[in-house]
């Protein structure tokens, strides 16, 4: 199926982390020009370099950005519109998950970054691309929350709250957008664990940790998921086929969100 994303312009933020280098991979192998945006350097040109490795699909460019940086970010953006002539594609990815720690012990520190990062990043970068994606009459974001954002999270306080804020920004950039062709939708995954996801309940347990153990136990398929099948989502989301779906948030899962006795 051709997704229509040919000599299309993607931003990824937080491109250089499992799920943000699988989403910049899948993009580019539906021949979108990739920028892949984050922080670390380093991660960012090895995930550009070995999209670009790959023949037949769109180009991939490391770009080095603090979200936080509201400079940083318009410098950055102004360097892709040079590159590429204009950005069609945002999928806020980028943001720090690594506190577990009950309320009343919260680091003020640790609640401070993420909402910067997490949050105010996803504004800076979004308040650059989207009034243009709205002008230029043709555009999709993909805005990525979590289970946490739907349900909370057990000491994740910082996490929980910026994942929930998510769902509203992206809803929100959907009615702004809904009558320029600019979509903007949510996903919400359940964690992901690349190579042990093939790994059910027990085998976890045994061989990696009893924290995932758990969650793939609390998963009706019994199983964990991994970066691609969240990264399958974001292409459908930024795909031409998917230009009457808005507004919508979307679990990938394995069904631990349903209600099970």
């Amino acid at each position: 199926m051709d997704f229509g994303l040919q000599d299309r312009t993607a931003v990824v933020t937080g491109g250089a982390g499992r799920i943000g280098s699988a989403d910049c991979r899948l993009l580019a192998e539906e021949g979108a020009d990739v920028v892949v945006l984050d922080v670390d350097a380093d991660g960012a040109g090895e995930t550009a370099a070995a999209i670009n490795e790959t023949a037949g699909g769109g180009e991939a460019m490391a770009l080095e950005c603090d979200l936080t940086d509201r400079a940083d970010v318009a410098d950055s953006m102004a360097e892709v519109r040079d590159a590429f002539g204009g950005v069609d594609v945002l999928v806020n990815n980028a943001a720090m998950v690594d506190a577990r720690s009950r309320v009343g012990d919260y680091d003020d520190d640790v609640w401070d970054r993420d909402i910067e990062i997490n949050l105010t990043g996803t504004y800076n970068i979004s308040k650059e691309l989207f009034p243009r994606m709205c002008e230029r009459g043709w555009g999709r974001i993909v805005n990525m929350s979590s289970m946490a954002g739907w349900y909370g999270g057990f000491g994740q306080f910082s996490y929980s709250a910026t994942k929930a804020a998510m769902i509203g920004v992206g809803r929100t950039m959907a009615l702004e957008g809904a009558q320029s062709g600019v979509t903007s939708n949510v996903i919400a995954p359940n964690i992901v664990v690349g190579d042990w996801a093939d790994m059910d309940p027990d085998e976890l347990r045994e061989n990696v940790d009893e924290y995932y153990a758990r969650i793939a136990d609390a998963t009706p398929m019994r199983h964990l998921g991994t970066e691609e099948d969240v990264a399958n989502m974001v292409t459908y989301l930024c795909s031409e086929q998917a230009s009457y779906v808005t507004g919508q948030v979307i679990g990938v899962t394995g069904g631990i969100d349903l209600f099970s006795f």
